[in-house]
């Protein structure tokens, strides 16, 4: 059976850290880009917010950059999204994302270019 699972998500205050994990069964994450995307109650679901190809080449959204770090760790199927400096405008539902055969030097940045999908995780971050 193909799933993603997330997990590491939480309360947090202003200029916080989480770590977010997102874990594949059924299928190598090693074959796919994986992209983390958030979505706020009522709003569409933003572009990807981090995205790891696995030629180990990422690419971070202007919103995240510097604060957003995803890594992969083979031996364990999985990819990471450590958020730190988090701000009231980080508070979002977070999924991560498996996108097949990514073409050379194309990072996929829109959410229908996505095989397969975690439930997501809440993220809130409040004083």
């Amino acid at each position: 059976q193909v799933q993603l699972v997330e997990s590491g998500g939480g309360l947090v205050q202003p200029g916080g850290s989480l770590k977010l994990s997102c874990t594949a069964s059924g299928f190598n994450l090693d074959f796919y880009a994986i992209g983390w995307f958030r979505q706020v109650p009522g709003k569409e679901r933003e572009g990807a917010l981090c995205i790891s190809r696995n030629d180990g080449r990422n690419y971070y959204a202007d919103s995240v950059k510097g604060r957003f770090t995803i890594s992969r760790d083979g031996a364990k199927n999985a990819v990471y999204l450590q958020m730190d400096s988090l701000e009231p405008e980080d508070t979002a539902v977070y999924y991560c994302a498996a996108d097949y055969a990514t073409g050379v030097d194309y990072f996929p940045k829109k959410a229908y270019e996505y095989d397969y999908w975690g439930q997501g995780t809440q993220v809130t971050v409040s004083s």
